[in-house]
Order: structure tokens, then sequence, then C-alpha cells
């Protein structure tokens, strides 16, 4: 046994599903298989079209890319799973895939946060500095972006699963949730969790509220430039063109906050499993359909792709 089993009584988790009914399951299961089809070939097909399509290669579309990378990750850390237990009726998780599917779980998630916020910096920089943009907006800055969105997401989650994983689970194994996450995993502890549920208050306020300051301080001087525009036409087309992500924006701040930040008292497990369901399936798959639908570069690409494809 590894150093981490030996700290723990169990060495599988049930997982209670997101209902006991069996008359739900298949379509359920009809459900998250369609959601999951529709999240693997919106983001999948969004990177290649990315990648494949020169008129995309800009700053913009590369961290779009990676975004669209990031949703098909962290949907596939929890979605696989829930289809099959919906399934087979197996809710058993071993004890090491538990920690993996928290683990990559959170590092995507804190990951698309700091993504969401170079995206909106990106903005910023073509809309209230469009003559420095080229200049501003380098490829060097972008991979450091990028590349310190995913460190940041990474080790984030290494820490706070790190730490997790250090805790003896012996009064349950029962998590009852439809995946992984640290709520019901920390309620199932008999050790001290005060000084991990402290980490996880600093390291989550801290990577959702710095991405977010980022994000409204971009906003609001991106709103300030565009109300100094004159004509009716140019504010359109300056607004136009970060409607998407504002409304990616607003669909994942808004199911945190939603999630996090409201009084303890108004939770219920039903409805967290809810708003579990959407953030970990439903935005994933959002997120392309947004930027393809309200994004012409996006769709002219695509027509292009079509048009040599026949």
């Amino acid at each position: 046994m590894t150093s981490m089993e030996n700290r723990s009584e169990v060495n599988e988790f049930i997982l209670t599903g997101l209902t006991d009914d069996p008359e739900l399951q298949i379509p359920l299961f009809i459900m998250f298989t369609l959601i999951y089809l529709i999240t693997l070939v919106g983001n999948l097909g969004m990177v290649a079209l990315i990648s494949g399509e020169s008129c995309l290669h800009t700053p913009m579309y590369f961290f779009l890319s990676n975004l669209s990378l990031v949703d098909f990750s962290y949907s596939s850390a929890v979605t696989p799973k829930v289809m099959a237990g919906l399934l087979t009726g197996d809710k058993v998780i071993s004890y090491n895939s538990c920690a993996a599917q928290l683990f990559f779980f959170g590092a995507f998630v804190v990951t698309e946060s700091f993504l969401l916020a170079s995206m909106a910096y990106d903005r910023h920089a073509a809309i209230c500095k469009p003559l420095h943009y080229t200049n501003t907006m380098t490829s060097t800055l972008c991979t450091y972006l990028a590349t310190g969105a995913y460190a940041c997401g990474f080790l984030t989650s290494s820490i706070v699963t790190g730490n997790m994983f250090s805790l003896s689970f012996c009064k349950s194994n029962i998590v009852h949730h439809f995946f992984c996450d640290i709520p019901p995993l920390l309620a199932l502890s008999c050790s001290d969790i005060h000084i991990t549920e402290s980490l996880v208050f600093i390291l989550g306020s801290l990577n959702t509220f710095f991405p977010f300051l980022v994000i409204f301080a971009s906003y609001l001087l991106i709103f300030i430039t565009i109300l100094k525009i004159h004509s009716t036409e140019g504010r359109q087309k300056a607004f136009s063109t970060c409607a998407s992500h504002l409304t990616a924006v607003s669909i994942f701040y808004g199911t945190v906050i939603f999630m996090y930040f409201q009084p303890s008292s108004s939770h219920s497990m039903d409805t967290d499993k809810r708003v579990s369901v959407f953030y970990t399936t439903v935005i994933p798959m959002l997120n392309p359909l947004v930027y393809s639908l309200r994004n012409k570069d996006v769709k002219n690409a695509f027509r292009k792709l079509v048009l040599r494809s026949k």
C-alpha cells in the first residue's frame, strides 16, 4: 500500500449519483451522452478549426482554442464516470480514481478562470489601444499567459488534492454527490479539517477573485472606451468583438457565484447537484456554441472548410 492509502481507512468510495430511480437512469444516460458528444465535437472541432485556418491565428483565437481544450478536459474528468454509473448502476470509484478526478477537474476549472481573464485583457488591448494591439499582444505574451493559466490550475489543484487525500476517511465511504468534489469528501473525514478548509477557501478566493477583478477592470475600461465612440455603428462593432467572451464569462461566474457565494442555509444537496451538473457538463458544451453562433470569423472559417471539403 502507498503512504497515501495508509492514511485512509477506505480504499474505494461509493457515489450516490444523481438519482436512485431506475426509471430515470436510462433517460439521464441518453441525455448525458448527447451532451458529452456535443461537448466533444464542439470543443475539439473548435481546436481543429482554429489550428487549421490561418485567418484564426490571432491572440483571441489562440486563447479560445485553449479554452475549448480545457472545457473538453474538465468535462471528461466527470461526465464519462457519470454515464457509466447511469448505464451499469456501478457507483463505486477507487480511492486513487477519486483523487485523480478531483485533481484534474480542479486543475482545469482554475485554468479556465485564468484563461477567461487573459481573454478579457486581450479584448481590452484590442478595443482600448487598437494601434498598439500587435505590439502588446505578442505571441510570446500569449504563450506566457496561457502557460501561467495552466501552471496556476495544476499547482492549485496539486496543493488542494494532496491536502485533501492526506486526511483520514473513516466515517463512511459514501460520497453524497455524483463525482468526487471537495465538500462531500470533507464531510467523510475524521481528521481535523480546519486547515484544509482554510486552504481551500484561500486558494479558491485567490483563483476566483483575482481573474474576476482582471475581467471586471478590463470591461470597465472597454465600456468607457465604447461610450466615447460617437457613431452607433462603431459602438456596435466594438461591442460585438467581446460579446461572445462576455457571455461565456457571465455563464461561468454566474454559476460559481450561485454555487459558492450564497448563505449556507440556502444550500440543499439536490440544488447543489443540479448546479454541479450545469458547471461540469453544460457549460463546457455551451462555450463552443456561444463562440460559433455569435462570431462571424468562426462561421466564415467553418464555411470555407466545408466548401474545401466538397
